[in-house]
């Protein structure tokens, strides 16, 4: 899953990026809100964590624009404001959780989880495509009762193409969902990531359900589905 965390506290900011990132997350991170408005213009991503009070424009103001962007990923208001009309304010501006600093990290982790969970083909704690199960927290992908371990990166390349099924994935999509901004994968990462993620579900007789579409990129397509 890929977020984007915007905090002006540089202390705030890189420890959190870290924790996330350990939890298997691609991170990116802005210090104030009008970098974080140009990468949200650049890129997809799936949760927005936003501070209320940013450099430039404020963490509300943002939160408003990305909805009337018509943007649709759920979007964690943290921030120290702690009053009630505060929270109202924040949820109204288009925010779908709201926790208060200083955060518990458990329980933050629990939350951003939680979010991730908004698509319809969570199940539990596991995406599902077809009869296909990815567990994202044993790092493990399940098909017929047998189990088989992934890659911490292998994981999150999968995890991306099970939120976009059948989706036509171009190369920079792709780059883009598993490497943080300013990170420069070698030419042929991403091509030895989708070779191993294959032999991993080939394990699983699913090997060809990761299509490669001259040209252009990648799509997931299991052969059991219709679309």
């Amino acid at each position: 899953m890929q977020i984007l965390l915007v905090e002006d506290d540089f202390e705030q900011l890189e420890p959190l990026q870290g924790i996330l990132s350990e939890a298997g997350y691609t991170v990116d991170a802005a210090e104030d809100g009008e970098i974080a408005q140009w990468l949200i213009s650049q890129k997809d991503y799936d949760l927005l964590i936003i501070d209320w009070m940013l450099p430039t424009i404020s963490g509300l103001s943002l939160c408003r624009q990305y909805r009337l962007s018509g943007k649709t990923a759920p979007v964690l208001m943290l921030t120290a404001k702690d009053t009630t009309p505060d929270k109202v304010m924040g949820l109204d501006a288009g925010a779908d959780d709201y926790l208060v600093k200083p955060a518990d990290l458990v329980e933050l982790l629990a939350r951003v989880r939680a979010l991730g969970r908004r698509v319809p083909n969570w199940q539990g704690d596991s995406l599902r495509i077809a009869d296909l199960q990815l567990h994202l927290a044993e790092l493990s992908i399940e098909r017929n009762q047998v189990k088989v371990e992934l890659s911490p990166r292998e994981a999150q390349l999968l995890e991306y193409l099970m939120r976009h099924p059948n989706q036509v994935l171009t190369r920079n999509q792709l780059e883009e969902a598993l490497w943080e901004c300013g990170t420069e994968p070698e030419s042929n990462a991403l091509t030895v990531l989708v070779r191993k993620l294959r032999h991993r579900l080939q394990i699983l007789g699913a090997g060809d359900w990761i299509r490669t579409v001259y040209g252009m990129g990648y799509r997931l397509k299991p052969e059991i589905y219709e679309w």
